[in-house]
C-alpha cells in the first residue's frame, strides 16, 4: 500500500496558501477524494469534479456521513463542464496537469 503525504507536507501547505473556512469550493481533478478529505470539514460546501467515473464513484464510497450533505462529488471534465463561477470563492486542483 502506497501512503501519500506520510509527514502532512502536503496538507499543512495547502492550509497555509488558503482558509477554507466558510468558503464554497470547487475541487479540480478530484479524482478519488484524495485532498478532498484534507479540507473539506472546514469549508461550507465542495463541488469535486473529475472526469473518471471510477474515481467518483470510489470516492463517494469513501465519503463520511458528516460530509455527504457538504461534498458533491461528480463527473464532470473541468473543459466543458458548465458551472456558475460565482458560486466558488475557491478553486483548487492538485495532479490535475498533464
Amino acid at each position: 500500500m502506497v501512503t501519500i503525504d506520510p509527514q502532512g507536507r502536503e496538507t499543512r501547505v495547502i492550509h497555509d496558501l488558503v482558509d477554507f473556512s466558510g468558503k464554497t469550493v470547487l475541487e479540480v481533478g478530484c479524482g478519488d477524494g484524495r485532498m478532498t478529505w484534507r479540507y473539506a470539514e472546514q469549508a461550507a460546501s465542495v463541488m469535486a469534479i473529475d472526469p473518471d467515473e471510477n474515481k467518483i464513484e470510489r470516492a463517494i464510497d469513501s465519503l463520511s456521513d458528516a460530509l455527504r450533505s457538504r461534498v458533491d462529488f461528480q463527473v464532470a471534465d473541468i473543459t466543458d463542464a458548465e458551472l456558475s463561477w460565482e458560486a466558488f470563492d475557491v478553486a483548487i486542483l492538485s495532479y490535475s496537469l498533464c
